[in-house]
């Protein structure tokens, strides 16, 4: 089923620069996948439908997808305002990409190595779940 990508924080489109992409894999240390850097160019703080997904203890919903550009008075919303906060409490390699509608988040977990990262959630509490081997497969997991 195609994701249609529906307004969530702003009903007119943010675009993210080639430029801004590359500071955030500076400051992060990784090579972002070639498709996440696509979708967040063309719908940063939007929200898909289908947004339904399975992880190892049920399912949960896609809600937002962060911005890397920070909409004004949306900083909660941040890739790295998330990523700041979780990082205290995280093994090294896991970068937020997205969040569910209580607080968790779908993040890019690089521990392995691989430069192309796993897709994982993470709960408020920390606690981390596989969702899906690429962030291609998290996509065409998603449904109803």
């Amino acid at each position: 089923m195609p994701i249609q990508w529906m307004p969530y924080l702003s009903i007119d489109p943010q675009p993210v620069t080639h430029q801004e992409l590359e500071q955030l894999e500076q400051e992060w240390g990784v090579r972002l996948p070639e498709e996440y850097k696509a979708l967040v160019t063309s719908h940063q703080g939007m929200t898909p439908e289908p947004s339904v997904f399975d992880v190892g203890r049920g399912t949960s919903v896609f809600n937002v997808l962060l911005t890397i550009r920070p909409y004004e008075n949306r900083e909660g919303y941040s890739v790295r305002r998330i990523h700041e906060a979780l990082e205290p409490h995280l093994p090294k390699g896991i970068f937020p990409f997205a969040e569910t509608p209580g607080g968790e988040s779908i993040c890019f977990d690089y521990r392995s190595g691989s430069a192309q990262p796993k897709v994982v959630l993470v709960t408020v509490e920390t606690f981390i779940y596989p969702i899906a081997d690429s962030l291609t497969d998290f996509l065409n997991k998603l449904h109803d």
